[in-house]
């Protein structure tokens, strides 16, 4: 093979690799949010809660009730659809679902720092309504919701399907690229998890194949010693984990306690 061929080679490379890493930069808010469209259901309430100059859609179960939860979903997820379950496995507690920015009927674009600001606006303002606040998020909500945990006095933490760091799976996803500093947000729960000091649960799905056991199992060991417990799901993948046996009785049980 002659040099010029070699070097025709070698540009071509370059020019896929950098033009490939293009579009992953700029389509990567694309990739990691795939919002909802709204839910017109009137069969569960919901509020508005105005946020930074945005205003969120929040289902609303169980209204009344002296204690609560905050549940933050899936990249995703229609978070409406676990009203339902929520209301019949955890009939004392009000239950706040939430439609991040971008979802669901809630005005804005999703970014990791609206999505974190709106967490501690909805937080504050359930906060003062109930005595008790727990916490539930589910894959991309689980970053979310350890952020919150590590900023606010929730009073348990319930992470589902829960991952280290955004910047260590997409790594495992494209390890030729420097996702680090590609990335725009990380959602590094692995930095947070250390400063929260409430009793954690981690329901773990044994088949998931979004989120290595790998990347949990560091995310589990970050937490303070005595605090953390984690519950495996038999036979559960990523997706689907909510419809198997176990799965509800994991969350409801420990927030119950």
């Amino acid at each position: 093979m002659g040099r010029s061929r070699l070097i025709g080679f070698f540009a071509l490379g370059c020019a896929v690799y950098v033009g490939f890493g293009a579009v992953l930069f700029v389509g990567q808010r694309s990739m990691m949010y795939l919002p909802v469209a709204d839910n017109p259901a009137d069969d569960i309430p919901h509020e508005r809660m105005a946020v930074g100059g945005e205003s969120l859609k929040v289902w609303v179960v169980n209204g009344g009730a002296e204690d609560a939860v905050i549940y933050f979903g899936g990249n995703a997820e229609d978070v409406y659809y676990n009203g339902d379950v929520f209301r019949d496995r955890l009939p004392g507690r009000t239950v706040y679902l939430v439609n991040y920015r971008g979802y669901g009927g809630s005005s804005g674009r999703p970014t990791q720092q609206g999505l974190f600001d709106d967490a501690l606006a909805v937080f504050d303002r359930v906060a003062a309504r109930h005595r008790r606040v727990a916490v539930v998020g589910r894959s991309l909500g689980s970053g979310v919701a350890t952020f919150l945990a590590s900023r606010r006095g929730v009073e348990r933490l319930v992470l589902v399907t829960a991952y280290d760091s955004a910047v260590a799976v997409a790594r495992r996803l494209y390890p030729v690229y420097p996702v680090r500093w590609m990335l725009k947000d990380g959602y590094d729960s692995l930095a947070y998890a250390p400063a929260v000091q409430v009793p954690v649960r981690v329901i773990t799905a044994a088949r998931d194949n979004v989120i290595p056991r790998e990347h949990t199992r560091r995310l589990v060991r970050a937490f303070r010693d005595g605090l953390i417990d984690e519950v495996v799901i038999a036979g559960a993948g990523h997706n689907d984990i909510a419809a198997h046996a176990g799965y509800w009785d994991a969350i409801a049980a420990f927030v119950r306690h």
